[in-house]
């Protein structure tokens, strides 16, 4: 298939990040499982039903298109999850773990700001403006869940983790 066209790209965007928040409602579950800290399980509780509400936009997207919710599977965050099941087969002490969950969801984040990032002048280069309404509300979620994550990992007892 070849790639030409504007259109084309926020498609194969759009169905990307719907693959994406597929992939993280699970994601987010088993990190809110692995997570010891209240403070942090319930934030990736939050987010998670945050995260339906992304891929109900984002199927109003879709639907803008006349089109049905398609999932082009997301690279990106299949990366991010292979690498935190290979981090937790190591083994790690429930609070290196905790912080290690902090972090993996802050690199999510940022990869979902910037898919949003990238969508949303292309919504609007198609005259797509409530779609790009619609995808800026999902980024601006994605960043104050980001805010959030980013709080909670300066405020982390980092005394309980031996430095060596």
């Amino acid at each position: 298939m070849s790639m030409e066209t504007i259109q084309e790209l926020f498609e194969h965007n759009l169905e990307d990040i719907y693959h994406a928040e597929h992939q993280l409602l699970d994601a987010l579950d088993e990190l809110e499982e692995h997570t010891d800290h209240d403070e942090i399980a319930q934030a990736f509780s939050e987010h998670r039903e945050e995260t339906h509400g992304h891929i109900d936009r984002l199927e109003e997207v879709f639907e803008m298109f006349g089109e049905p919710p398609e999932k082009e599977e997301c690279e990106g965050i299949e990366g991010l999850i292979e690498e935190h099941e290979e981090f937790t087969s190591m083994d790690p002490s429930q609070e290196v773990m905790d912080y290690h969950n902090m972090a993996a969801a802050e690199k999510t984040e940022h990869y979902e700001i910037a898919a949003y990032g990238n969508l949303i002048p292309l919504a609007d280069q198609l005259g797509m403006d409530e779609a790009a309404d619609l995808l800026e509300q999902n980024l601006r979620e994605e960043q104050d869940a980001l805010d959030e994550l980013k709080e909670l990992t300066e405020t982390f007892e980092m005394d309980a983790i031996p430095a060596e």
